[in-house]
């Protein structure tokens, strides 16, 4: 599906950026704060209908998009950290085997297939996760090297998770612009507040390089969520299947880019925690 294939691009393209930000000394939080103020503004003008914010706040989706807000933008500040710090093979494999958890909620909530492979596929995710993640480095203790991973993983999944039920439950099939948009600005909002707070403090100097770096990645992060949910929508196949495919593309990407572009070194258990994330994924969809 097309749908899908853009997603996955859309999503690789998002690390590859992060990883460009710290090479070039952007502020990562402002371009941030920028790329949600230009998502919402794409989302707001592809809605084909008049904006009414008096009707979109009334909407049964509106709370639920205020708190994927908060999430969106704590999250993807996790990512980023994760991207500089770990690499972009293992913040995709930490944000991407977060697939399990949408899986999980999906089997108990939607009665969706489950059997000994997908069984087999999740717990190989969660083995894989920390394998892809451990740093080898004699002076990078364990607990810091997994904690970004952790929290990336979780917080991803609770996102998907959230998309799926919202989407599912009180999205029309017109209105994904209009919800994407609504995440979009709510998280925008509080990272102007954040920086505005910052600024004060005179912790924070603004950082012009920030805007156009911000401005690529609010266009690119609004088509990776737009195009996740379009494909969403897709009748033919159950939503696992659906992540599963995302997702494990993302990492293998991820990976050949960070190799390639960036010169990232994995150890052996790194590598072989890919592997095993990769196997997780493709035991889950052919289940």
């Amino acid at each position: 599906m097309i749908y899908l294939l853009l997603s996955i691009l859309s999503s690789t393209g998002i690390f590859v950026l992060f990883k460009l930000f710290n090479k070039y000394n952007i502020n990562t939080l402002q371009a941030i704060v920028v790329n949600y103020v230009v998502a919402a503004t794409v989302g707001f003008m592809s809605y084909d209908n008049t904006v009414n914010y008096i009707v979109i706040s009334d909407s049964r989706w509106f709370k639920g998009a205020i708190l994927l807000g908060v999430l969106f933008i704590a999250i993807f500040n996790v990512m980023a950290l994760t991207a500089q710090r770990n690499g972009i093979s293992i913040a995709s494999v930490a944000s991407k085997m977060s697939v399990i958890i949408p899986i999980i909620f999906g089997i108990y909530v939607y009665n969706e297939s489950a059997g000994l492979l997908k069984i087999a596929g999740i717990i190989l995710a969660l083995v894989a996760v920390y394998m892809a993640s451990v740093k080898t480095k004699q002076n990078v203790p364990l607990k810091k090297s997994l904690l970004l991973p952790l929290i990336l993983f979780t917080g991803s999944g609770i996102i998907e998770t959230s998309l799926k039920y919202i989407e599912t439950n009180y999205v029309e099939s017109d209105g994904i612009p209009i919800f994407s948009a609504t995440i979009f600005g709510s998280a925008g909002i509080i990272g102007l507040l954040v920086i505005v707070v910052k600024v004060i403090g005179k912790s924070l100097i603004p950082d012009l390089k920030s805007v156009p770096a911000g401005l690529i990645l609010g266009v690119i992060n609004y088509c990776s969520i737009y195009f996740l949910l379009k494909a969403l929508q897709y009748h033919g196949a159950e939503s696992s299947t659906i992540f599963t495919i995302n997702n494990v593309t993302i990492v293998m990407l991820s990976a050949v880019i960070g190799f390639v572009l960036f010169k990232e070194r994995l150890s052996f258990k790194n590598i072989l925690g890919i592997g095993l994330a990769i196997v997780s994924i493709i035991l889950v969809t052919i289940s």
